[in-house]
Parts: C-alpha cells; sequence; structure tokens
C-alpha cells in the first residue's frame, strides 16, 4: 500500500504500525513482533543512502515500541546505526516516517534528487555540483507525538489456558508421583544381553519364516516371535534386579528397518511390535502382582531407523536423501499402534543420533495421539556420539532440547555411544535447561577393541554415582554392554538419593539450528537484541539468489546464505515464492542443502512462503525448531487451526500475518484487533505458548509521493 494518494491514513503506515507494535505486545502477553523492513521503503530503491535511512530510523522507533525482530540486511542494519546517520538526511527521513508534516513526502524526494544514489547513510555524498537544498516549507510541522500511545488504554485481557481434550493414561498419573518420590531404574542392554545366548540360523528363523529367502541372523526383533522364551527370560531377569521400566525388544521395529531383512510388510512389523509389547507386559503385571508398592511398565522402544533425514548418503549430492519425512511418519506410525495394541505404558524415543528423524517420530505420536484421543507418557533420548558433545547430525544437546520440547515429554535424556563418566557434563546441561524429568542410561564404559564392553557392574555404579549425588537425574539405567549386574548395582545405588527436582525455567522463545538460540530481549534497549533476519535468501529479496534457483546453480545459493550468516544474521529467511520456481521441490533440495553446511545450518531457519504446502516442505528437512512465515486468518479460523497445528506439531514458532477474512490490517486499530483475536485462538484453543507467537502487523511502503 502507498502513501501520497491523497487519503490521510496512507501517510501514517510506519506510524500506526509502530504504535500497534507497543500496544500488541502489552494485549498479548509473551508475543513477538517482526516484519520486513525493507518494505517501508520499497519506493527508494536505487538511492541507497535514503533507503537505508528509512530503515535505520525505522528499526529505532519500532524497536522502541518493542519490535523484536525483522527481515533485513544483516550487512546494512548494523553498518547503519541510528546515531551515525547524517542528521540532515534523517530529519527528512523521519518527518515522512513519523508523518510530521503534509508535505514530508515532496521535501524528501526533492531532497533525494540531490545525492548520489549510491553514497551511503552514513556518508552522504552531493551529485556533482549541486548546491546546498533549502527546502521552502510549506506547512508548518505537527506540534505533537504522533507516536504516543492512546489515551484510555483497554485492561490487559485475560486469556483462559489451554486445556487439552486429549485424555492422559491411567498410568500417566502414577508414572508422574513415581519421578517426583525417588530415582526410578530403566532396563539394561537388550541387544547385548541377546548375544550372551549364542543363537544361531534356526532361532531366528522358527516356524514363521523357515522358508524366509533372506538371512534372518541378527534381526532381534523378531525373536519376540522365534523365541519368546529368550525375551521374556531377559526382561524378567532386569525386573529381577530392580528395574522399573523395561523395553520392547522393537529398537528396529519399523518397515524401514526391517526392510533389510525383506520383512518390511506391515502386517509383520505389527506383529513384531505387537507382540514384543504383550511379552514386555506380561513379565511386568507379574512382578506388580509380586509387589504392588513397586509396580513395572514397558516403554515402548522406538528406535532411530537406519536411514537419516539430515545426512545425505552421497558424499558427491548432499541435498540428496534415501529417504523422506513423510515415509518416516508412516514407518512409525504402524509403530506405535501396534505398540499400544499389545499394551505398553510409555513410548520412548530413544538413541537419537538426528533430531529430524525424532520429530518424525514425535509428529507421528502427536498426530496418533490426536486422532485416537489418548495420551501416553513420552521419554525422548538422545544420543551424544562423542566428546564434542553433538548428535550425529551436528546439534549441541540444549539445542536438541529446543527442537523437541515441544512434545511436552515427560523425560528426556541421553543414551548409548558414551559411558557415564563421558556423558555427565551432558546431562548436567540438560538437567539446567529442561523443565521435565531427565534420565541417563550409558554404556558399561567404552567398547574394547574386540567390540565388547568389561565395565563390571560394580565400576559402573561407582561412575554413576556423581550423577545421583549431583541431583542431575531422575532415572537411570544402562545401555550397550550392560546387564544383569549393572542394573542390580544402579537399583541400589539409587534408592540413598532423593530425585532431581525441576527447575523454574524462564518461559522465552528458543529456537535452535545446530545451536540454540534462546532470545532475551533487553526491554531497555530492544534495538541492542533486535534478531536480524537474513533476507538475501528470499526471491523477493535477492535477484541474485533469485537467479542462482532458477538456473538452478544451488552453490551459488549456498554462498549467499554463508555470507549473511557470517555478516551477522540471527536467523535465515528461506523463500521460494515465484512463479518460474517449483517451491516445493527447490524448498526441499535448499534446505536439506544448507542443512550439510554448519557453519550456516548453526542458526535456526525462517521458512517463509504463502503457500502452506511450501511451508510444510521446508519444516520436514529442518532438524532445527524454526520460525513459520507466515499463517493468517484470511481464510478463516479453521483453516488458521489447522495450519497452526501443524506448525506446533513440527514444534515450530509462528508469525502471524496481520490479515483477516475482510483483508490486510492497515490501521492501527485494525492491526491490534486481528492480532489479538489470533493470539487467543493460539493460546486458547491450539496451546501454543505466547513466547512463540510472532506477529508481523504489516510494514507498508511509505514516501512513494503519489
Amino acid at each position: 500500500l502507498t502513501v501520497g494518494t491523497g487519503l490521510a491514513e496512507h501517510n501514517n503506515y510506519a506510524v500506526d504500525f509502530i504504535r500497534a507494535t507497543r500496544e500488541i505486545k502489552r494485549v498479548c502477553p509473551g508475543c513477538k513482533i517482526s516484519g520486513g523492513v525493507s518494505n517501508i521503503a520499497f519506493s527508494f530503491r536505487g538511492n541507497e543512502a535514503v533507503r537505508r535511512a528509512f530503515h535505520s530510523a525505522f528499526l529505532h522507533h519500532a524497536c522502541n515500541a518493542g519490535m523484536d525482530m525483522g527481515i533485513v540486511n544483516a550487512a546494512q542494519v548494523k553498518a547503519d546505526a541510528y546515531d551515525k546517520i547524517d542528521k540532515e538526511l534523517l530529519g527528512y527521513v523521519e518527518d515522512v516516517l513519523l508523518n510530521t508534516r503534509e508535505d514530508s513526502t515532496e521535501r524528501m524526494l526533492e531532497f533525494a534528487e540531490t545525492l548520489e544514489p549510491k553514497c551511503k547513510p552514513t556518508a552522504v555524498v552531493r551529485k556533482g555540483g549541486a548546491p546546498a537544498f533549502t527546502p521552502s516549507p510549506k506547512v508548518n510541522p505537527r506540534d505533537h507525538d504522533t507516536l504516543a500511545p492512546p489515551e484510555n488504554l483497554a485492561p490487559v485481557p485475560v486469556y483462559k489456558p489451554f486445556s487439552c481434550a486429549i485424555e492422559p493414561t491411567a498410568n500417566y498419573g502414577v508414572i508422574q508421583k513415581l519421578f517426583e518420590e525417588r530415582i526410578l531404574v530403566i532396563d539394561g542392554a537388550m541387544g547385548t544381553s541377546i548375544q550372551k545366548y549364542k543363537l544361531d540360523e534356526p532361532d531366528f528363523r522358527g516356524e514363521r519364516y523357515a522358508n524366509h529367502t533372506h538371512p534372518l541372523k541378527g534381526n532381534n526383533d523378531i525373536l519376540v516371535i522365534t523365541r519368546p522364551d529368550v525375551i521374556s527370560e531377559i526382561h524378567s531377569k532386569f525386573l529381577e534386579c530392580g528395574a522399573d521400566f523395561i523395553e520392547t525388544n522393537t529398537f528396529s521395529g519399523t518397515s524401514i528397518a526391517q526392510a533389510d531383512y525383506e520383512l518390511q510388510a506391515e502386517e509383520e512389523v505389527y506383529l513384531i511390535n505387537q507382540k514384543a509389547a504383550e511379552i514386555a507386559k506380561e513379565c511386568c503385571a507379574k512382578f506388580t502382582a509380586k509387589d504392588p508398592s513397586k509396580p513395572r511398565f514397558v516403554c515402548g522402544a522406538i528406535g532411530p531407523t537406519n536411514r537419516t533425514l539430515s545426512v545425505s548418503p552421497s558424499v558427491e549430492n548432499p541435498a540428496f536423501r534415501n529417504v523422506t519425512f513423510d515415509e518416516v511418519v508412516a514407518a512409525y506410525t504402524v509403530q506405535i499402534d501396534s505398540l499400544l495394541a499389545g499394551g505398553v505404558d510409555v513410548l520412548l524415543v530413544e538413541t537419537i543420533f538426528d533430531t529430524l528423524n525424532a520429530k518424525a517420530a514425535l509428529y507421528a505420536i502427536e498426530q496418533y495421539f490426536a486422532e485416537k484421543g489418548i495420551r501416553l507418557p513420552v521419554f525422548v533420548s538422545g544420543t551424544i556420539v562423542d566428546n564434542s558433545g553433538r548428535t550425529l547430525s551436528g546439534q549441541t544437546n540444549e539445542a536438541f532440547w529446543n527442537s523437541v520440547e515441544h512434545a511436552k515429554p515427560l523425560a528426556i535424556g541421553l543414551n548409548c555411544a558414551l559411558g557415564a563418566s563421558d556423558m555427565i557434563d551432558y546431562i548436567e546441561n540438560l538437567s539446567k535447561c529442561c523443565d521435565c524429568y531427565v534420565f541417563a542410561y550409558p554404556n558399561a564404559g567404552l567398547p574394547n577393541c574386540m567390540g565388547g564392553y568389561d565395565q563390571t557392574g560394580k565400576e559402573m555404579k561407582e561412575e554413576v554415582r556423581p550423577f545421583v549425588e549431583r541431583g542431575l537425574v531422575n532415572m537411570l539405567g544402562g545401555c550397550c554392554g550392560t546387564w544383569y549386574d549393572h542394573i542390580e548395582e544402579i537399583a541400589d545405588l539409587v534408592k540413598d538419593f532423593k530425585p532431581r527436582k525441576i527447575p523454574v525455567i524462564e518461559q522465552k522463545m528458543r529456537l535452535s539450528g545446530l545451536e540454540p538460540l534462546n532470545y532475551t530481549p533487553d526491554e531497555k534497549n530492544m534495538r541492542k537484541t533486535f534478531l536480524n533476519v537474513g533476507e538475501r535468501c528470499n526471491v523477493a529479496g535477492s535477484m541474485m539468489y533469485k537467479k542462482a534457483i532458477v538456473d538452478g546453480n544451488y552453490e551459488k545459493a549456498l554462498s549467499i546464505a554463508l555470507k549473511q550468516v557470517q555478516q551477522g544474521a540471527d536467523v535465515l529467511d528461506i523463500n521460494m515464492d515465484d512463479g518460474l520456481i517449483d517451491g516445493v521441490s527447490a524448498m526441499t533440495k535448499f534446505v536439506n542443502l544448507l542443512i550439510s553446511e554448519p557453519d550456516v545450518s548453526r542458526v535456526p531457519f525462517m521458512i517463509d512462503s504463502s503457500k502452506f504446502h511450501v511451508v510444510e516442505a521446508g519444516l520436514k528437512c529442518a532438524q532445527g525448531k524454526c520460525i513459520v512465515n507466515s499463517i493468517s486468518l484470511k481464510e478463516g479460523e479453521e483453516a488458521f487451526k489447522h495450519h497452526a497445528r501443524i506448525c506446533k506439531y513440527h514444534g515450530a514458532s509462528v508469525v502471524v500475518m496481520a490479515f483477516d477474512e475482510e483483508g490486510q490490517a492497515a490501521t492501527f486499530e485494525d492491526k491490534v484487533r486481528i492480532c489479538q483475536r489470533a493470539y487467543r485462538i493460539l493460546v486458547e484453543e491450539v496451546g501454543f505458548s505466547g513466547h512463540d507467537v510472532i506477529f508481523d502487523p504489516n510494514i507498508l511502503t511509505v514516501g512513494t509521493g503519489l
């Protein structure tokens, strides 16, 4: 929209945005404000000094009102500090921006004509031979503060807390209460326990698979069908040693993993998981009956699969993936359904080396809970692959937490890869940043040269002792190499210590790429903490980038992304909305490529499109916690809630445009009204935290001279 059209309200676009920013943040607690800053000076493209001065002045005043972030040229907004802008230029700019006089646009245009078009706003250069500019004032300036808030502010609304219609299972509360009372114990390793039985091919085939065409030795999951006695004995021994939770023998219980043995048919996968759950449930029931004061529970083990969504299997093609997000979700959905059919008490998403795989599992879980109207406790367990403190796909453990926190797991922890002594620092970090229960089940030390584990139960007991002495955990157990003696020693250790108390964690917007971005605004200096959202990977923000995408030159596009991060972008905006571009294909390929470059993917992504299916395509490729840009009420409340729920399943924060069924909000009153309505829906009906709601009250173009 434009100013100078003869309609007085168009001259107030910047003022309305700035005033609306202050009011929206007052009436929508915790929300954030964003916008496309370049829109404000679109009419001055080609005149660098004026255009960039508008950006700087706008950010100065908008941040003073509470603006948190914006899509910007990060390098320029850092260079063009407000107090360094040429004072004469700034005066003309602010007359237009703040609508302080009726002839401000004409005066600005006259002054702009005297400037060299490529000079900087901090070092203004006159065109050759131009005399000093002296405008002849046509009107007197206004003598009131155009940014002043309304005199009679309405009270801040009271919002109802979100009430989830999905009912938790009966055991949910029982397990939660036990976590408060004592440190719980989860079992040891199923895989290395099975190895001790020295089973051979006939044991894995049994009657059902006697004529199967593919070798089956090593497919431990099918032993629940062919040697249930072995699996039942292992479960019972761990329960006898003091385990409160045992895991189903379903680490590879998806069609994706079972394809290695040509057992990917849904019938086979369903049978494996259901039978595994039934065996474990039967064992737990027997031990609970013996001692009802110590109930035992079954964790449905959901492994990472043998494919990774964040890492290409091809060195030559880093954007390639040999499995899709939707395929992983579908595989996990079958596993979840069959585990619940067998009676599991908990869903355990474990050994997460790629957070995007875990997000696919959590997406499947949330969709399943919503469809069935039931909610089980969910445990999430990541894997730190070495002393870098990162997952295989590169995330730090706090970034990992930010990526999965949306699923509200009852407990989160780490397992596998490391022994206890190497794991403790990362557990301590999780213990400080997570507002849920924390657990660990490390390996029995590190493997020896033959791949075995030499650490005894007593030795492991001493290695895990600091976990309980320092109050870091609510549950302990063992992974690779841990057997009955390890769990027995751990159970003996924990009975003398109190469980970790869940800390009070400050509510804030928490994003992530490979690293966490925990946004803490400085209310006294919002410009200082302003988040620069890099605009140059937006086809509307960079002709060079658009050409690279249209030409299929993704390496060039990647270099543009890298340069933005190097120049100070805190978040990277990615937009493919152009008639010459297949949005889904381009978004998928480019985000996959960005993930392969750690110097870029360390920052969170803003997945940006006016087409929601393109937004979804981007979310399905990003392991971090993203921002979606954008959703709105333009198509009505039902479509708005549907899009919002999908974003929530992915764990994304959302930008909400100030649009409704009537159109785009241009005035102060409409901006506030639409944003407040959207906020109420998101926090009361969808369950968003206010801190994950980002409003874009529409930065509209000023100073067109029309």
